[in-house]
Parts: C-alpha cells; sequence; structure tokens
C-alpha cells in the first residue's frame, strides 16, 4: 500500500507538462537556455542577417493575425489521444485516454472521453484535470495574461531559418514576470501566416518543488486557414530519481463553421497598433 501511494505521488509531477500544455499558442513555450534538438536541427539552416522584417514588426504580425484567426475560427472538433508514462522511484505507472473534442467561439470546449487505460489515478488526477484546465484557459482574461506578446515576454530574433516548404523566422523568448503558466524558450514563425508553427521552452518557474527541471516540444498544424496543435511532448525531471513523460497526439480535425481570415501585406501588419493579444490556442 505505501509502494502504491508513493507511486501515486510520483505520478502527480506529470502536472508539470499538463499545464504547460495549456500555454495559448504562441507557442508556446520556448530561447536562449534551451538548445535545438539534433532533429530541429536537421530542418533547415539558420542565418543571421537576412530577416525581410525587424522583430518588433514579425512580433506585431504574430499578435495581429493570430487575433483575425481566433475571431475567424466559429467552430471544431476533433479527436486526441493522452498518454503518460512516469519511470522512476518507486516504480513505473502509465496511461492513456482517447478523447473527442468540439470547440465552439467564442470560448467554449465540449470533451467526450472515448477510452482510457493504465492507472486510473493518472487518468481521473491527470488527464481530466488537464481538460477541465484547458476549460479555464479559454476566458478573455487568461488569455491576455499568457499570450505570446510584448506585455509577457521580451524578443529577440536568432535568425531566418530556410526548409523545404516555408520560410520561418527563429525568436527567442523570455518571459517578463516569473510566472509558471509563461515559458522562455525559442518559436519558430512562419514567415507567410505569422503563426508560431514550433516551439521549445521550459517554465518560466517550477510548479512544483519536486520538479527538478521541465522540457516542453509542441508542434502545430495548419488546418485550412487555421493553426492548430498537432503535438506536445513534455518531459519533467523528479527530485527523487525518475523521469515523467506527457504526449498529446491532436488528430481528424474538422473546420464546421468560419469566416475567412483575410491577409495584409507584412509592412502594414507592422504598421498596425497593438490593440489585441488573442494567440491561436484552440
Amino acid at each position: 500500500m505505501k509502494q502504491d501511494e508513493a507511486t501515486i505521488r510520483a505520478c502527480s509531477l506529470t502536472e508539470v507538462g499538463i499545464w504547460l500544455s495549456i500555454i495559448p499558442l504562441v507557442i508556446l513555450p520556448l530561447c536562449v537556455a534551451i538548445p535545438q534538438t539534433a532533429g530541429a536541427q536537421q530542418r533547415g539552416t539558420i542565418s543571421t542577417g537576412i530577416s525581410p522584417l525587424t522583430t518588433a514588426q514579425v512580433v506585431e504580425n504574430l499578435v495581429v493575425m493570430n487575433l483575425r484567426r481566433s475571431q475567424a475560427l466559429h467552430s471544431y472538433h476533433g479527436s486526441r489521444t493522452y498518454r503518460v508514462e512516469y519511470r522512476g522511484f518507486p516504480s513505473t505507472a502509465k496511461a492513456e485516454m482517447v478523447v473527442d473534442v468540439k470547440y465552439r467561439a467564442p470560448g467554449t470546449k465540449e470533451f467526450t472521453i472515448r477510452s482510457s487505460t493504465g492507472s486510473k489515478w493518472i487518468v481521473d488526477k491527470v488527464f481530466k484535470k488537464l481538460l477541465q484546465a484547458e476549460e479555464d484557459a479559454l476566458s478573455a482574461d487568461a488569455q491576455r495574461r499568457t499570450a505570446l506578446s510584448s506585455d509577457n515576454y521580451d524578443f529577440t530574433m536568432v535568425g531566418y531559418e530556410s526548409t523545404s516548404s516555408r520560410p520561418l523566422y527563429v525568436l527567442i523568448v523570455e518571459p517578463r514576470t516569473k510566472n509558471k503558466f509563461l515559458f522562455r524558450g525559442r518559436v519558430w514563425v512562419d514567415a507567410e501566416d505569422f503563426a508560431v508553427v514550433r516551439l521549445e521552452a521550459e517554465p518560466a518557474k517550477s510548479p512544483s518543488f519536486w520538479t527538478k527541471s521541465s522540457q516542453i516540444q509542441q508542434s502545430y498544424l495548419k488546418v485550412s486557414d487555421f493553426w492548430l496543435p498537432e503535438r506536445n511532448h513534455s518531459i519533467s525531471s523528479i527530485r527523487l530519481g525518475g523521469r515523467a513523460e506527457l504526449t498529446i497526439e491532436y488528430q481528424k480535425y474538422q473546420i464546421t463553421a468560419s469566416d475567412p481570415v483575410g491577409s495584409v501585406p507584412s509592412r502594414e501588419i507592422a504598421r498596425s497598433p497593438r490593440w489585441a493579444h488573442s494567440p491561436d490556442g484552440h
């Protein structure tokens, strides 16, 4: 019994990755302190000094276009697979849950659990808590406090990455305050749509004494005119000696109601006032 209770306490540390995963996209988490993975380095070559826009222009474009996409997207549905695995003291524990989701603007999500396997405690105390946290994060105040904007972050451009598909701006982001719902790291911004397509980060503040360190990677997928989460992978190292790993895979997106997003030349967007900070993060 005592060993089971210890396992449960260890599993609770996976909540670190969960809280990170609800950060609006900006995505989200990312940086100077976070090195690129080998896989990331192979996707393209980062060159400095050739960026068509300044850092301030890229950030302004990102904020404006995120708001436009948010206002244009009225509803969609899709499915997700959540997986958690803990390895370490005193033993291992894992679970999986498959969920259908329906989103309706301006801030409603309906979750339907299709199946769950593995640790019941992880399903009840981690997965379901994550779903509730995501609903809470839809409020206007929560999005304002966590948006990827100059109010919450400092930005530094470190390059302009050429890939086989579309060019990307590479930015380092540093939080202005130590808030566990903010992050520090590196983000890749699509140079045409001004949307975050990938990020690598760590939380600005550890959400738990028991968490030694956390790393998160998230990618986004373009569905029609919108950029929605594709995959979230976070790893937390535990002070007791162990590792908690969370993976969320997003699938079967279908946009059910939307307006045209429209496009504005980069220069015009760059001159726009900073009148909103709502990011894509649905």
